[in-house]
């Protein structure tokens, strides 16, 4: 129960209400503020406020999950090593919403007849870190750089270039005096922010940065550009695709991540075999 309170503590700080909180937790609203409340008798402490529509965590509780973070995540990840996986349990995977589109989508579709219980979820990068090392997924397929000390195990997949979409002004040379504005993904995202400064150097300037690829991808459909968009996302974009200009030496690399433990587990190690046998072929 104190881990369980913890947890919906740690998920307060994040989501802001009980009802977001909820959904991410699969219980009722009343299950979040109760053990909320069992948390507060058991430490005789004030743990959360309300804040507009919102919920506040009091300096008492910031400065409680500031101290157990860290090794709550580890608790966690522990706790899901050890439950015991059969072929009816699901088995979380946290995936990129793009590689999922652009490179996963078939595999999934061929993996779910033999394994039906796979559970997908999509994030970003960040996110889905998380989620593997406090084990609230099993196995991670992420988009970007990862940052140090990310504490799992992490397999390069694919480095996978960049495109631009929707230029008009293919044939020209590329320089910083130029400085093109280009639309892009959200570049202050950890995972993306080491593009910025390749893009300065080949003089590409992001004027417009969005949260989602599915609405780079429209906007590139309706020939708004350039639009800086990775090499699987290509084919969702139809004739503006085939007709996307690479940029040498620009690329995000793609990472397979698991706690250490979890490959000792059949199930898990068959598919992350099936995803390395996925990105070994010839595209």
């Amino acid at each position: 129960m104190l881990l369980e309170g913890l947890e919906t503590l740690s998920l307060l700080a994040s989501e802001g209400t009980m009802a977001k909180v909820a959904s991410r937790l699969y219980i009722s609203q009343s299950a979040v503020s109760k053990r909320i409340n069992q948390l507060e008798s058991r430490l005789g402490k004030k743990l959360i406020e309300p804040d507009g529509r919102q919920i506040r965590l009091t300096p008492q509780a910031l400065e409680l999950l500031a101290r157990l973070a860290p090794s709550l995540a580890e608790m966690k990840g522990v706790l899901a090593d050890s439950q015991t996986l059969t072929d009816s349990t699901p088995l979380p995977v946290a995936c990129s919403e793009t590689l999922l589109a652009g490179y996963l989508a078939r595999f999934m579709h061929d993996y779910l007849s033999q394994d039906p219980c796979l559970a997908l979820s999509t994030h970003h990068t960040p996110v889905i870190l998380a989620r593997v090392r406090g084990g609230d997924a099993l196995l991670g397929i992420c988009a970007g750089r990862l940052p140090p000390g990310h504490g799992l195990c992490a397999e390069l997949l694919l480095e996978e270039p960049f495109y631009l979409v929707g230029d008009a002004d293919q044939g020209a040379r590329l320089s910083h005096d130029q400085g093109r504005p280009i639309l892009t993904m959200d570049l202050d995202n950890p995972s993306n922010r080491y593009l910025r400064e390749p893009l300065a150097a080949l003089g590409l300037v992001p004027s417009m940065e969005l949260d989602s690829y599915l609405a780079l991808i429209e906007l590139a459909k309706v020939g708004i550009g350039p639009v800086l968009l990775p090499a699987g996302l290509l084919a969702l974009v139809g004739e503006q695709g085939e007709r996307a200009r690479p940029l040498p030496g620009l690329g995000r690399p793609l990472h397979l991540v698991y706690r250490q433990s979890s490959l000792k587990r059949a199930r898990i190690g068959r598919l992350v075999e099936g995803i390395r046998a996925h990105f070994a072929r010839p595209a």
